[in-house]
């Protein structure tokens, strides 16, 4: 098989959410297109698709001019839609953001009226109120509540995606890698597996990488971060609803929260503990020298610069691979976690940022490239499950505009 040429109009690297959702766009629009989509894992959903917390974000957080903001929203109501249509549970729980001091209140103002902006159905409510929503949280004076936040089982949202694009036609090839090069005035593939009209990078934590073979995104460097989380069973913590922190104010993470499962799990996490690999969920695999240097490059920006705080994400998240730690730290929302006897560990996951190299700041918003016959998504982290159907169909948009 590994000898076989795939001939298609578009090939797209990478079967994630968003891989697939661009696929499936492409598809809704010319169902006549040949979309192949080459996956190098034996099976789709092994990164970062199958591994993120199932959270299906609300949109609040996102400034309002980023195209997280656009898509957010309607993603939401996309995977909703998604997930009734092929009999996946939802749990349609809400979400609360509560705070721990006046400075933090103050910051929770700013979210709420990002929120506003952003068209989000979302409610600033007195601290009296928060025993309505969820009885086991404390906050100091008041708190956000969001209705429209939920959770899903990822990898059953990628199947039920790639069933979507499989029935329009569409044909996905797994244990292939695919690496560009530039062949006269175009790009091609360097194995000789496959002849495309157009390329989509949609290869995660790996499309810097492509990208980068053929001069793409020279500017960013890969910094990877390791997400785990503690786990237990939901009897041992009756949450009604996910318990969130106010962010932090330069820091792009979330901060350890509570979240729910729909298989009746309470999680408490993630850290952000940068690492060496864009897939390294162990100490010693997952990595490679390239990913070293490219991490090396990427954190010095990241030290040099003034956008962010690296010594305070070093000094926040390590600790936080002690279980003590992280259990303790949850207690500020829930002080009844302290009382959990029997904590579990997650399959970890890696939260690829990029990071412009010249200012040191990390990427917040999606980032697309469009260069000769090819389009290359060089940032897509989080909402990207959530936003993966509507930015599919910019994707989708981008390609035929950059074939005009």
């Amino acid at each position: 098989m590994k000898n076989t040429k795939f001939l298609s109009d578009y090939l797209i690297i990478g079967a994630g959410a968003i891989g697939v959702a661009t696929g499936i766009a492409l598809l809704e629009e010319n169902p006549r297109l040949k979309i192949l989509i080459a996956e190098k894992e034996l099976e789709i959903g092994k990164h970062a698709s199958g591994r993120n917390s199932g959270v299906i974000h609300a949109g609040f957080y996102y400034s309002p001019d980023s195209l997280k903001a656009k898509f957010c929203k309607e993603g939401n109501a996309e995977l909703k839609k998604l997930a009734m249509k092929h009999d996946i549970p939802v749990r349609q729980i809400g979400k609360v953001v509560v705070v721990r001091n006046e400075l933090e209140s103050q910051r929770l103002g700013e979210l709420f009226n990002r929120g506003v902006k952003n068209g989000i159905d979302i409610e600033l409510l007195e601290s009296k109120y928060l025993r309505d929503f969820e009885p086991l949280a404390v906050t100091f004076e008041q708190f956000i509540w969001s209705p429209t936040t939920a959770v899903s089982d990822p990898i059953s949202i990628l199947n039920a995606m790639k069933s979507e694009f499989e029935s329009r036609g569409g044909r996905i090839v797994t244990g292939f890698k695919v690496s560009l090069k530039k062949h006269n005035s175009e790009l091609i593939d360097t194995s000789g597996n496959f002849s495309a009209k157009f390329f989509i990078n949609a290869a995660g934590a790996q499309s810097d990488r492509i990208a980068r073979n053929v001069g793409v995104g020279l500017d960013y460097a890969m910094v990877p971060f390791m997400g785990v989380y503690r786990v237990t069973n939901e009897s041992n913590l009756p949450l009604r609803t996910l318990v969130y922190p106010v962010p932090h104010p330069i820091n792009p993470f979330l901060g350890v929260h509570f979240t729910l499962t729909t298989d009746g799990k309470i999680k408490i996490g993630p850290t952000a503990i940068p690492t060496i690999g864009r897939e390294q969920y162990s100490l010693t695999n997952g990595w490679s020298l390239s990913d070293l240097y490219q991490t090396i490059i990427g954190t010095g920006s990241l030290i040099k610069g003034n956008a962010h705080s690296m010594t305070d994400m070093v000094r926040s998240e390590m600790p936080k691979l002690f279980e003590s730690i992280i259990v303790k730290e949850s207690q500020q929302l829930v002080p009844l976690a302290g009382t959990v006897k029997k904590w579990s560990k997650k399959p970890p996951g890696i939260r690829a940022q990029l990071v412009h190299i010249p200012t040191g700041k990390l990427e917040q918003d999606f980032k697309v490239v469009k260069f000769l016959n090819s389009v290359h998504i060089l940032n897509a982290v989080s909402p990207g499950w959530t936003c993966s159907v509507p930015f599919g169909r910019y994707v989708a948009e981008f390609c035929r505009a950059g074939q005009q």
